[in-house]
């Protein structure tokens, strides 16, 4: 058996007593935004991977969805398993139907492959342009990848820094299946949220099928406070970009935990008073059930009411 490989120097690992949250999630909310990982030991990470993690497999997966009071999950393919969606499938075939899966691909994936991965509960690929996670822009398997899935009507998941937009935005409105923005888009949450960059990344939004994923304030925020030791309104300097892009996209935006937090260095939310940021986020309870419900039923399981 292979040895273990360490974690990352300073690696944070998922907090381990969440609270229960005093926010009621409504029946059939999705958690749109989560991972696993391994464990290790049953599915090695990819050797040309960034970061070496936790073990954060299913079984803590699904015991945390039981906690919170989420029904239903999307399972994101991590970049520390590159493109063996091994461990991916294993927990979605294990959740009994209660999960869907984001895989990562290869451009040389064929269509059996293809059709397998949507037959066990894939609906979409995911592709990185955040730089320090991706040796370089994986524009051209992207084009190919996206031609490839658009037949299956699936979606592509795209995870960058608000930044690049500039340069990104013909490209990906360029592409032939609905988009899915992960975390706003990684806004810079001390310019302002009127300003040209977030400003560009709404026209972006509402240019075409695009959805956005209001989550991660814990890696978004600058100034805090953190969603620790039961504070009730964390992540302050987050919280007008949440809200902006609820407001204006309501029918196209997603929640998530991001569970276990990959790549965290500065803390490890409490999942529990992050499911309470949601009351903040959507204020109403319409906003509420279209972001918990409604819309990620729409788009992974397509056809329920």
């Amino acid at each position: 058996m292979t040895t273990p490989a360490p974690k990352t120097p300073g690696w944070l690992d998922w907090h381990p007593a969440p609270a229960t949250p005093s926010f009621r999630l409504p029946p059939g909310t999705v958690d749109a935004h989560c991972h696993v990982f391994g464990p290790q030991a049953g599915f090695p990470f990819a050797p040309e991977r960034k970061y070496t993690p936790c073990d954060a497999g299913k079984d803590r997966l699904f015991a945390l969805r039981d906690h919170l009071g989420v029904d239903r999950q999307v399972i994101v393919q991590a970049t520390c398993h590159g493109a063996d969606n091994t461990a991916l499938l294993d927990a979605v075939r294990a959740s009994g139907g209660r999960a869907r899966g984001v895989a990562t691909v290869r451009p040389d994936v064929t269509d059996a492959e293809l059709r397998a991965l949507d037959a066990a509960g894939v609906r979409g690929v995911r592709f990185n342009f955040v730089r320090r996670l991706v040796d370089a822009s994986p524009r051209d398997a992207l084009r190919t990848i996206a031609r490839r899935i658009a037949p299956l009507g699936w979606h592509v998941v795209l995870y960058f820094e608000s930044a690049d937009l500039a340069e990104l935005e013909d490209f990906f409105a360029s592409l032939p299946t609905p988009l899915v923005v992960d975390h706003m888009g990684r806004p810079d949450v001390t310019k302002p949220v009127d300003g040209p960059e977030f400003s560009r990344f709404l026209r972006f939004t509402d240019r075409g099928d695009v959805w956005v994923k209001v989550s991660c304030p814990e890696r978004l925020t600058v100034t805090g406070p953190a969603a620790l030791d039961g504070e009730r309104e964390p992540y302050a300097d987050v919280l007008p970009f949440s809200r902006r892009v609820v407001e204006e996209f309501g029918d196209r935006v997603l929640w998530g935990t991001d569970w276990p937090h990959p790549n965290l260095t500065d803390h490890m939310p409490d999942d529990g008073l992050l499911v309470d940021h949601v009351r903040r986020i959507a204020v109403t309870e319409e906003q509420r059930h279209r972001l918990l419900v409604d819309n990620p039923t729409r788009l992974y399981w397509p056809g329920e009411r």
